[in-house]
């Protein structure tokens, strides 16, 4: 139940565990910092119990479709309207952008809308189940080429993706709402995100590995893409059904007070400080991330000269690392604090693109090294960004007492599918630049060198010169729960929990 709104005038109620006492002022209660970055909870209270490890597999598996669908369309998309569908790089560049771009519209509408949910599964599995579903069947019928090649094809394609974004962004929002409900402890969080990257990391090794692969094996061209659509359809399918089954058992938040309009809601999360910068340095890395996948294709076939099995390579290199370190990255976010760990991870991230420069004159197995040590870069800074967002939510939650999360993360994931969607565009843009030729026989023309030079401009330097200075964004990040009422000396008496992840209380 909420409680009453308090009296005009009236001080404000002391957070959970500041305890008011004597006439004057205030005393904070003694307060134990949580592992690494939440709230801490007062003293002799036990933490939340752990969640059971089926809710930690069963919500991870739900990446399984955000990761298929994050990764296929920037992996192949571009490359199918160029090399299958025959249009031009600049145009297909503008048909996979715009139809993402409407997410930043649709996604905090989503957000709002799981919110204010209800029923007897809660106000985020429902979504799950029905929006999963629908993105699993929409994403088959963007490969699916009724019109053959030309320019009708690129229009049915852009508006296929269109609906296919809507209904990610209904599955996505409520998706990435859950964990700031399933528990309260931070550390916690951090590992239910373990959980999730390492699912996230193994959905796109598959659908990033396997998918060329079922191209190739369905005879190239428009049907093998058919072919790759409904592989990949069944893939979402199974990580919707897979989340809203594994969740079953877990908490699923309750309806409580919100904001009365949507743009009341936009107002009282602009306003988050530590949200807003976390979020414009993820859509910068995103865009950067996605500019590296979307040129993966071209990268194989014109700088590694291996069209056919260079990309499931390159994939199985820059994902394969990622399963085996995130437990060493968990442990090293646990002594340094997330946001060190994110700053370190993505300037890792940034330099093994960097160095990929150097592709055309080192040999093949050097090349592929230089990718595993992006993928360990990129690990990290999907666990800790993704770690931080909860801790966000849950700290607005705590400090204004209404429930917002749908609105948080649909921003979130607004902007996510927004520097998705940018990546592959920025590289289209690049590609257009440099003169790259494009061919609606289902393999690629003959480039000249200046157009190389743009596909292995635009796989390396580019994506790291988004992905390192986005880190200054990370500067000004502080979470800063809810302030006590005043101590006798006149200073808050709130418990300030730094970027560090550090929990401390100020007298």
């Amino acid at each position: 139940m909420d409680a009453p709104p308090a009296e005009p005038g009236s001080p404000p109620a002391p957070p959970a565990g500041v305890s008011r006492t004597g006439v004057g002022g205030s005393v904070p209660a003694a307060r134990v910092p949580t592992s690494d970055g939440g709230p801490a909870r007062p003293a002799g209270r036990p933490g939340p119990d752990p969640l059971p490890r089926r809710v930690h597999a069963g919500y991870a598996l739900g990446s399984l479709a955000t990761g298929a669908f994050g990764t296929v369309p920037g992996l192949l998309l571009l490359p199918y309207l160029t090399d299958t569908l025959g249009v031009a790089a600049g145009l297909a560049a503008l048909l996979v952008l715009l139809p993402k771009a409407w997410d930043v519209l649709v996604n905090p509408v989503a957000g709002r809308i799981s919110d204010r949910t209800r029923s007897r599964w809660g106000p985020r599995r429902p979504w799950l189940l029905g929006a999963g579903l629908a993105l699993a069947v929409l994403f088959a019928a963007i490969f699916a080429a009724p019109f053959g090649v030309g320019p009708a094809a690129g229009a049915y394609v852009a508006v296929a993706f269109l609906a296919t974004a809507t209904a990610f962004a209904f599955f996505q929002v409520p998706y990435v709402a859950m964990p700031a409900e399933l528990t309260d402890d931070a550390a916690e969080r951090t590992r239910l995100m373990g959980w999730r990257v390492a699912v996230l990391a193994l959905a796109i090794l598959i659908s990033g590995a396997v998918a060329p692969m079922v191209v190739t094996a369905g005879g190239e061209g428009v049907a093998g893409h058919r072919w790759m659509g409904v592989f990949v359809a069944v893939l979402i399918a199974l990580g919707a059904l897979g989340a809203f089954l594994g969740t079953r058992s877990a908490a699923t938040g309750t309806v409580t007070a919100t904001e009365p309009t949507l743009r009341a809601q936009l107002a009282v999360v602009a306003a988050d400080r530590p949200f807003r910068a976390l979020l414009l340095c993820f859509v910068v890395q995103s865009a950067g991330v996605a500019t590296v996948l979307a040129g993966v294709s071209y990268f194989a076939a014109q700088i590694l000269r291996d069209p056919t099995t260079g990309p499931t390579v390159l994939f199985a290199c820059f994902v394969g690392p990622a399963l085996l370190v995130m437990p060493l990255w968990t442990r090293l976010g646990a002594r340094l604090g997330k946001k060190t760990a994110l700053v370190a991870a993505s300037l890792l991230l940034a330099a093994g693109a960097a160095a990929l420069v150097a592709a055309p004159v080192l040999p093949a197995a050097a090349v592929y090294a230089v990718v595993a040590l992006l993928g360990v870069g990129y690990a990290g800074q999907q666990v800790f960004a993704l770690a931080l967002l909860p801790d966000c939510v849950a700290a607005s939650t705590a400090r204004t007492g209404r429930r917002q999360a749908g609105v948080f993360t649909g921003l979130w994931t607004a902007g996510e599918t927004f520097g998705l969607a940018l990546g592959p565009g920025i590289y289209g843009l690049v590609l257009a630049l440099s003169g790259y030729v494009s061919s609606a026989t289902g393999t690629a023309a003959a480039q000249t060198s200046t157009a190389r030079l743009g596909v292995l401009l635009g796989f390396t330097l580019i994506p790291a010169l988004l992905i390192a200075p986005a880190t200054l964004l990370l500067r000004p990040h502080r979470y800063l729960p809810p302030a006590g009422p005043a101590a006798p000396d006149g200073r808050a008496g709130a418990e300030v929990t730094h970027a560090t992840g550090k929990g401390t209380t100020l007298p």
